[in-house]
């Protein structure tokens, strides 16, 4: 226990040695205790055929040992055969191959080993016999027939090496073997064998690389013809789905390489019509240089749309909802059709866009997607010149469309106008007849009206005036323009009432636009008492600023038409008296808006009221009365308010502009004091401003202006025209606290 505290007492030093050993000095002693590399053993020599015979029983009971230990062990068996072959003893390493190939007879490189012994020492039948073997135990490494067929090419023997290819292939093997077999064949100088084999191989592989390598041995030995009867069998032999990128590339290319530029165009246009797209980029290209190699500008043309049309389909079959997509489709095959002179293909891209109809019945998708529905049916009426296919499709348009949710008027105003252009009128009135009952909306009605009116249908338009007024009673252009309608057919006393029944209704959109329009006709008939008794029925409904200010240049706009009417006639005493009843008018009007702020505290709208009513006296160059309304006018000045959120919280101050009044400044003497005050403040402001430049190479003490003094203490901004805080001295302060500022 005593030993275990010991031990738990010590403490290893973790300091730095004093001596350190660096990586170079390790490496630098162990390259000096490296043994030399250019030692070798000594050579043993034998000297008869006694120590030779020892020899070679030591090495034999050494191999049988370690063959007694590990049976398995294959290099062992190599080394051991490779001993025997080097005392020249064959039948011995005969011997030991065969007892290696009873241990793993699956085991090719034993049979490569064995066989490569007999050929290196000529024993031709002997090799034979191990390919044999080989080959039958193992058909498939292709290795056993390759340096079988190798060994009996090069012993001359090419009918041996015919018939192991025939062998070799009844087992079908892949192309390297078919490749080897025509090799031979052309070494052989037998063309027309080669072609069998070719035929066997396209049998045995019927695909696009086999075919491929057969045209290309026909091309070589300059058999064009056949070339092409191989290209166009493959056509015909493989399947569909065989028909790869490749094969029609290489059924081009050969095509270009014979000067049948013609050809070679046919192929391409039939292999990107019928591959896939996603597997014909490399087609594409080829086709692009071939055509700009070989074809005009139509043909080129014909390659940019097609490269275009591939982009097109990868980027709908993404997304089949992207309209805009679709749209400069349909644009590029119309551009494509004007060269082709078909439209069977923009249909097929027209219909396959608007099969992707938009999966919720929500207008916001369905905004886009109608815009297809009525380019196809412009492209039929104006570019296909269909008119009853145009008829089918936006009949079609109008059933798709979920009208219970929405309805979408530009496409029943399309349907109607295009009936109109082919002369049936009857069926454009019952369309929008049945859009208006169905889902009537604001556009219908003013299209449908203005159609009418364009054919003179005067009672028709004052029903369907009727049918929109009841269906949206509070639209003020409905109004609006129903009234200018009679107004306009010189029934001013329908117009009248018209204008009573709008201003009479409980809700209006925009009553504004319908009082202006109101009294605008009134003030262009000349009914002056009839305006003003519109602007006092206006007045006792609203007491907005415009429409005192509007009232009171009507009534000063009344008295100069008046007037230039009277001078016309050369009364110019009349004229005079128009023009100063006018300006009593407009001075009442003026008074009466004056009082009604005034009295309701609306500081900003009296002032505007006093603007209009100065500029006015000044126009009219009235100096006495000008002067004593610019006594009238307010003082405007900057204060503080504390800003309220929503939650009746605090967020703060901001400034605003108020206006002080004269009868306001006489009910508030202390605002004298602020004035006083504040033009105070400016006559220090500019003294300091001096004291600062005669002072500006001065050391700077601490000044009233220093950052860290208290806020009451710093001097004030130059050019500040706020209210000032204190006091100018000699005026009396009201409390002991300074005057606050108005700010």
């Amino acid at each position: 226990m005593a030993t275990m505290m010991g031990s738990m007492e010590t403490v290893k030093n973790k300091q730095p040695a004093p001596m350190q050993v660096t990586a170079e000095q390790i490496l630098r002693e162990a390259r000096e205790r490296q043994e030399d590399d250019a030692f070798q053993p000594p050579a043993q020599k034998v000297m008869d055929a006694e120590e030779l015979a020892v020899y070679r029983l030591r090495e034999r009971k050494h191999f049988e040992d370690r063959l007694r230990m590990n049976r398995m062990a294959i290099g062992t068996w190599l080394k051991y055969a490779a001993f025997e072959e080097a005392q020249r003893d064959f039948e011995r390493a005969r011997s030991v191959y065969e007892r290696a190939i009873d241990v793993d007879h699956r085991n090719s490189t034993v049979w490569l080993k064995y066989a490569e012994m007999e050929m290196r020492n000529r024993h031709v039948n002997a090799a034979r016999n191990v390919w044999d073997r080989a080959v039958t135990l193992m058909p498939r490494m292709d290795q056993f027939w390759f340096k079988y067929i190798y060994m009996e090419e090069m012993l001359g023997n090419i009918a041996g090496a015919r018939a192991l290819f025939d062998r070799w292939t009844e087992w079908e093997p892949d192309d390297a073997a078919w490749t080897s077999y025509v090799r031979l064949e052309v070494r052989a100088n037998q063309p027309e064998r080669a072609r069998g084999v070719f035929q066997r191989y396209v049998a045995c592989h019927n695909l696009p690389r086999a075919w491929i390598k057969w045209a290309k041995f026909e091309e070589k030995q300059a058999q064009t013809h056949n070339a092409r009867e191989v290209y166009e069998t493959a056509m015909q032999e493989m399947e569909e789905r065989d028909l790869a990128e490749e094969f029609f590339v290489a059924f081009a290319e050969f095509e270009e390489r014979a000067k049948e530029a013609d050809r070679a165009r046919v192929i391409y246009k039939y292999a990107l019509e019928n591959l896939p797209r996603s597997k014909a980029l490399d087609l594409n290209k080829k086709y692009v240089q071939f055509e700009k190699q070989h074809g005009d500008r139509a043909g080129i043309e014909g390659v940019v749309t097609a490269k275009k049309r591939f982009q097109y389909e990868e980027a709908l079959k993404r997304d089949p909802y992207t309209y805009d997509a679709w749209f400069d489709y349909v644009r590029l095959e119309e551009s494509a059709a004007e060269v082709e002179g078909t439209f069977d293909k923009v249909r097929d891209v027209f219909e396959r866009a608007i099969a992707n109809v938009p999966p919720a019945p929500d207008k916001r998708l369905w905004r886009r997607y109608i815009y297809l529905w009525l380019k196809y049916a412009i492209f039929e009426e104006l570019t296909a010149r269909d008119t009853e296919r145009t008829r089918l499709v936006l009949a079609e348009c109008r059933r798709i469309v979920p009208h219970t949710h929405f309805t979408f008027g530009k496409l029943w105003l399309h349907n109607a106008h295009f009936e109109v252009r082919q002369g049936r009128l009857d069926t454009a009135r019952k369309l929008l007849g049945f859009a208006i009952g169905r889902c009537p909306k604001d556009n219908l009605f003013k299209a449908y009206i203005q159609l009418e009116l364009q054919l003179g249908e005067v009672p028709r338009c004052r029903e369907l005036y009727h049918k929109y007024l009841q269906w949206n009673g509070a639209n003020c252009s409905a109004w609006t323009a129903f009234a200018e309608l009679e107004a306009s057919l010189g029934e001013l006393e329908r117009c009248r009432a018209i204008y009573e029944l709008a201003i009479g209704q409980a809700s209006l959109d925009m009553p504004e636009m319908l009082w202006k329009s109101y009294i605008d006709l009134e003030i262009s008939q000349g009914e002056w008492e009839r305006t003003r008794a519109l602007y006092r029925n206006l007045l006792e409904r609203t007491k907005h600023v415009k429409v005192w200010l509007s009232f009171a240049a009507f009534e000063r706009d009344a008295g100069e038409i008046e007037a230039e009417a009277a001078l016309e006639e050369a009364d110019n005493a009349k004229a005079g008296e128009k023009r100063a009843e006018a300006k009593v008018a407009a001075d009442e009007v003026f008074t009466e808006a004056e009082a009604h702020f005034k009295d309701s505290g609306q500081k900003e709208e009296r002032v505007l009221v006093l603007e209009a009513w100065r500029v006015m006296l000044d126009e009219v160059g009235d100096r006495g009365d000008a002067a004593e309304l610019a006594a009238r006018m307010p003082k405007r000045v900057k204060r503080k308010r504390q800003v309220v959120t929503d939650d009746g919280e605090a967020a703060g101050w901001e400034e605003y502009y108020d206006y002080i009044f004269p009868e306001e400044e006489a009910k508030a003497p202390n605002l004298k004091i602020l004035e006083m005050a504040n033009k105070w403040k400016r006559q220090k402001v500019v003294q300091e401003q001096g004291a600062d430049d005669y002072h500006a190479h001065a050391p700077r003490a601490a000044s009233s202006s220093h950052p860290h003094l208290p806020r009451s203490l710093r001097r004030p901004p130059a050019g500040a025209d706020a209210l000032c805080v204190h006091a100018p001295p000699g005026v009396p302060h009201p409390g002991k606290q300074p005057t606050p500022c108005a700010v």
